[in-house]
This record gives C-alpha cells, structure tokens and sequence, in this order.
C-alpha cells in the first residue's frame, strides 16, 4: 500500500481506506497469506454508479489493460 500512495500522491491510510472501501463493496476479495494480504479484483462485479451498473469491473479493465480485463 505504501507503493500505491507514494505513485498515486495520496497517503497510505487514505489508500487503505479506499482499499476497505472496496472489499466491502465486493470489488476487491482479500486473502490472508502470512502476515500479508493478497488482493484480487472481482472482474464481474458491477459497477455501483447506477448509470454504469449494467457494466462490470472487468469491463473498465479491460479499456484500460486488455490482457488485465481476463479473470
């Protein structure tokens, strides 16, 4: 998370906000490995903004970064 906010400008707990954020909303699935977390992005998920809600995340993705748009 520190590498995040440091490229993104933002401060760490405000990254670890938006990472809860996300968890919690169904976004991001969080998997305990040691004393680290892995997180992997729930392609499928909708979009909450009812405007875009009948598109998923993988969809976002994918105009991004095509070959991360893949489950």
């Amino acid at each position: 998370m520190r590498e995040v906010a440091q490229r993104v400008g933002i401060t760490e707990r405000a990254v670890q906000r938006i990472v809860l954020d996300l968890v919690e909303g169904g976004f991001l699935k969080r998997e305990k490995v040691g004393r680290h977390n892995r997180y992997r992005i729930v392609s499928d998920q909708q979009l909450r903004h009812p405007i875009e809600a009948h598109r998923q995340i993988g969809d976002l993705l994918g105009l991004i970064s095509p070959e991360e748009a893949s489950p």
